[in-house]
C-alpha cells in the first residue's frame, strides 16, 4: 500500500509473523542482486569498448544498371489513327514482334499507289537526263563539225586571197603590156601622120593608125578597170575571212551555249531524280512505320493509348514496355554532407522493401536478411530532392539478389564506413558530429605514389 496516510500501517502492523516476508525480506537475495549490477556494469564497459561500423543510411529503389534495360515507352515517328492492336497488357514480345498497326492521317499520304508512282517518276526523270545527255553529245558533235568546216572555209577564203593576190599581178602585167603597146601606137600615129603630111603616106594609113591608137587606149583603160577589180576582189577575199570567222564563232558559241544548257538541264534532271530517290526511299520507310514493333524483348506494361480509331501525334508515347532480361541496381540518395565518404567499388549493404530482415546497422556481420552491393556510380550533381545520386551493383562477392524484386521496388541502403569504438560513436552522434572522413586505400596507395 502507498505510504499516503500520516499514520503508516508498517509501524502498526508487525509482518515478521508472515511466510511471505520471512520468504523476500532476507539479506541472501541482496548478494546476488549487487554481483548482477557489478557483472551488468563489466558488461557495458566491455560493449563500449567493442567495434561498431560507421555507416549512412539512405533510401532509393530498384532499377537497371543499363539504360538500355529500363522501363521505356514506344513512340510513333509518325502521326497516324490506331488500326488493329496485337498484344494486351502483361504479353511478352520479341524483339521485332508488331504491336500495333497504325493508318495516315496526313492527306499527302492518302494515295495508296504512292511508292509506285513516285517509282514511275523516278524513270521518266532518268529518261530525261539520258536525253539530255545525248542533247550534250549531239552538240559536241556540233561544235567539232562546226570547227572543221571554220578550218575549211577559211582555207578556201584564203586560197581566193591569192588568187586574187596573183590576179592583181597579171592584171597588172597585162596593165604596163597595155602601156606599151599605148605608147607604141601613139609613135606610130605621129610617124604615119608626119609622113601624110609630106606625102608619103595616104589618109587611110593615118585614119588605121588613129583607130588602132584608140584601140590601144581602150584597151588600156580596160586593163586598169580589171586592175581595180582585181584589188577589190583582194579586199573581198580579206572581209570574206574575217566574216568567216565570226560567222563560224557565232555558230560555235551558240552551240556550246546551247550544250551548256542541255548540260544545265541534265543536272536539274540528276538532282530531281535524287529528290525523287529520296522520296521514294521516304514514303517505302515510311509505309514499314505503319506497324510498330518492339525495340527489345520485354513485357507489355500498359497501353497508353487506347482504343480503334484513337488518333495522335508525331511522338506521343503508345505503349509502355519492360525489357526481359536486366542486370538490377539499386538508386540511392545521400545527403551533401556524405557524398565525400562514398566512393566507387564501395561496400553497401542493402534491405529490400517486401523482404524482411534484421538490421543492426554497426555490425553487419549479425544483420540477417540484408544483401551486398558495390557503388559503381556516384553523380557529380545535385538531384531535385537535394541529394546526390549513387548507384549501386550486385556484390560479384556476396550472396544473390532475391529473384522476386521488380525494378521500382523500395530499398534501404547502409553505406559502411569506418570501425570505431561504441563509445566514440555514441559520444559522435551525442554531440552530432559527421562520421569520421577518410579515402579508401587503394585511392591512398595512389596519392602516395603520386
Amino acid at each position: 500500500m502507498l505510504n499516503i496516510s500520516k499514520n503508516p500501517l508498517n509501524k502498526t502492523v508487525h509482518l515478521a509473523g508472515f511466510k511471505s516476508t520471512e520468504r523476500v525480506f532476507h539479506q541472501r537475495h541482496y548478494k546476488h542482486f549487487n554481483r548482477f549490477l557489478l557483472a551488468s556494469a563489466v558488461f557495458g564497459v566491455i560493449v563500449l569498448f567493442l567495434p561498431w561500423t560507421q555507416n549512412i543510411r539512405s533510401r532509393g529503389f530498384l532499377t537497371t544498371l543499363t539504360p538500355d534495360q529500363r522501363p521505356q515507352t514506344i513512340q510513333s515517328p509518325i502521326p497516324g489513327r490506331i488500326e488493329k492492336w496485337y498484344v494486351q497488357e502483361g504479353d511478352l514480345v520479341n524483339k521485332g514482334d508488331t504491336i500495333l498497326f497504325v493508318s495516315e492521317v496526313a492527306d499527302e499520304y492518302f494515295d495508296p499507289r504512292l511508292v509506285e508512282r513516285t517509282g514511275e517518276q523516278i524513270k521518266n526523270k532518268e529518261s530525261s537526263v539520258i536525253s539530255y545527255g545525248g542533247k550534250v553529245k549531239a552538240l559536241d558533235r556540233q561544235v567539232s563539225a562546226l570547227r572543221n568546216e571554220q578550218v575549211l572555209k577559211t582555207e578556201q577564203a584564203e586560197n581566193k586571197l591569192i588568187q586574187s593576190k596573183l590576179k592583181v599581178q597579171s592584171d597588172s602585167i597585162d596593165l604596163e603590156a597595155a602601156k606599151t603597146n599605148l605608147s607604141i601606137a601613139e609613135r606610130q600615129f605621129e610617124r604615119t601622120s608626119q609622113l601624110e603630111q609630106e606625102g608619103l603616106k595616104a589618109m587611110t594609113d593615118v585614119e588605121e593608125k588613129r583607130l588602132k591608137l584608140q584601140e590601144t587606149q581602150a584597151k588600156l583603160i580596160s586593163q586598169q578597170n580589171k586592175l581595180l577589180a582585181s584589188r577589190n576582189e583582194i579586199l573581198n577575199a580579206q572581209v570574206e575571212i574575217g566574216r568567216v570567222g565570226a560567222e563560224y564563232a557565232d555558230k560555235i558559241s551558240k552551240a556550246q551555249s546551247d550544250r551548256f544548257t542541255a548540260e544545265s538541264n541534265q543536272f536539274d534532271s540528276e538532282a530531281e531524280v535524287t529528290k525523287l530517290e529520296n522520296q521514294y526511299t521516304n514514303y517505302a520507310m515510311r509505309k514499314d512505320m505503319y506497324y510498330i514493333r518492339a525495340p527489345q524483348t520485354g513485357y507489355i506494361n500498359k497501353a497508353i493509348q487506347g482504343g480503334i480509331g484513337e488518333t495522335f501525334k508525331q511522338g506521343d508515347p503508345l505503349v509502355g514496355i519492360m525489357p526481359n532480361n536486366v542486370n538490377l541496381a539499386v538508386e540511392t540518395f545521400v545527403n551533401p554532407i556524405d557524398l565525400p565518404l562514398v566512393h566507387l567499388d564501395e561496400k553497401i549493404r542493402i534491405q529490400f522493401d517486401g523482404w524482411p530482415a534484421i538490421v543492426f546497422s554497426g555490425w553487419p556481420n549479425v544483420s540477417y536478411g540484408t544483401y551486398g552491393g558495390i557503388v559503381v556510380a556516384v553523380e557529380n550533381f545535385i538531384s531535385p530532392n537535394g541529394k546526390y545520386r549513387v548507384l549501386v551493383a550486385p556484390d560479384p562477392d556476396d550472396q544473390e539478389w532475391p529473384e522476386g524484386i521488380r525494378v521500382g521496388s523500395g530499398a534501404n541502403t547502409i553505406a559502411l564506413l569506418e570501425d570505431v569504438p561504441i563509445w566514440y560513436e555514441l559520444w559522435r552522434q551525442v554531440n552530432g558530429f559527421p562520421p569520421n572522413y577518410y579515402q579508401p586505400q587503394n585511392m591512398a596507395e595512389k596519392g602516395n605514389t603520386k
